[in-house]
């Protein structure tokens, strides 16, 4: 008896982990007010802080499997990332989880979807306990598979995600806006064969870049996918073609307003699976995060998820 009052204690608190590095360092000193705030309004939260890259991957794993239903994530949306990826990426959890976000990264581009004041709209969501459920991608790959909740992407995108986590982490949307112009020199327009659905053919014309969406932003404030919906059980999946640079910087506003959809090159439909024959690993854009991988395959989860918004 005593064990299972303990595991419904557990099950009612929140999870919290804190990225003390998101936010260029902001998130350590913005964590303890916020979270004071949640308890002063009774929500019972546990907090632990995340040591380094991955280590919120182990620990919502981790507190999973101690019973944990609700998780925080405090920080951007490596953080979340990381956090999904533990509780995912070895399958479907046994007992339905929910995510709430404290958003204190640099991009978090994924509340966009919802609200321009993520933070505010979170609070409040926490508050209430009000969550709605959204789907989230899975993509296999020769080593295991990796959970998203905002978007993958192949090509320019990912050259520039690269750069800009590497180097230019810390201006945040800038970092990313900087990444991209220095990224039109060394163009590169590739091949990365894929079908999708029921396609008996491959597509292996050459692009600029590839988006597989659930949410509609990245890069902080990019609209790469205006048409996705986080919600309706399909991987918005966004194509630019071979676009040359001079013709490149003179549509990069567009990708700030999402019209970059109507350029003749670009196309745009939605999908539940897409496979690839793409026979070397190749650098992919996940949730904001740069990962090199042999991929395979691509799949919506529908509804998978209840988070806090």
């Amino acid at each position: 008896m005593a064990a299972t009052e303990d595991n419904l204690r557990v099950m009612e608190r929140f999870f919290a982990i804190v990225n003390p590095a998101a936010g260029g360092g902001r998130s350590v000193t913005l964590a303890g007010p916020a979270l004071s705030r949640l308890r002063e309004r009774g929500l019972q939260i546990d907090v632990i802080a995340s040591s380094g890259p991955g280590h919120a991957v182990q620990l919502s794993r981790e507190a999973c499997a101690q019973g944990y239903r609700r998780f925080l994530a405090v920080g951007g949306d490596g953080t979340a990332h990381e956090i999904l990826n533990g509780l995912f990426a070895a399958g479907t959890p046994a007992r339905r989880v929910a995510l709430g976000f404290l958003p204190l990264g640099t991009g978090n581009s994924f509340l966009r979807d919802f609200s321009e004041d993520g933070v505010n709209a979170s609070m409040e969501a926490l508050l209430q306990g009000r969550t709605r459920p959204v789907d989230l991608l899975r993509l296999e790959h020769a080593e295991g598979q990796v959970i998203s909740f905002n978007l993958l992407s192949l090509g320019f995108t990912a050259d520039v995600a690269a750069l800009a986590n590497r180097r230019l982490k810390p201006l945040g949307s800038l970092g990313y806006l900087l990444g991209v112009f220095s990224r039109v020199v060394p163009l590169r327009r590739r091949s990365f064969p894929l079908r999708c659905d029921d396609e008996k053919d491959w597509d292996e014309r050459r692009v600029l870049f590839l988006a597989f969406n659930n949410s509609k932003y990245t890069g902080g404030k990019m609209l790469i996918a205006p048409d996705a919906n986080v919600s309706d059980g399909f991987i918005e999946f966004v194509r630019w073609g071979p676009i040359g640079r001079l013709s490149l910087l003179r549509n990069l506003p567009k990708l700030y307003d999402g019209s970059h959809t109507k350029h003749p090159l670009a196309s745009r439909r939605s999908v539940r699976h897409v496979e690839f024959n793409i026979p070397d690993p190749v650098d992919v854009m996940i949730d904001g995060e740069v990962a090199t991988l042999r991929i395979r395959c691509l799949d919506i989860l529908p509804g998978a998820l209840d988070i806090y918004i």
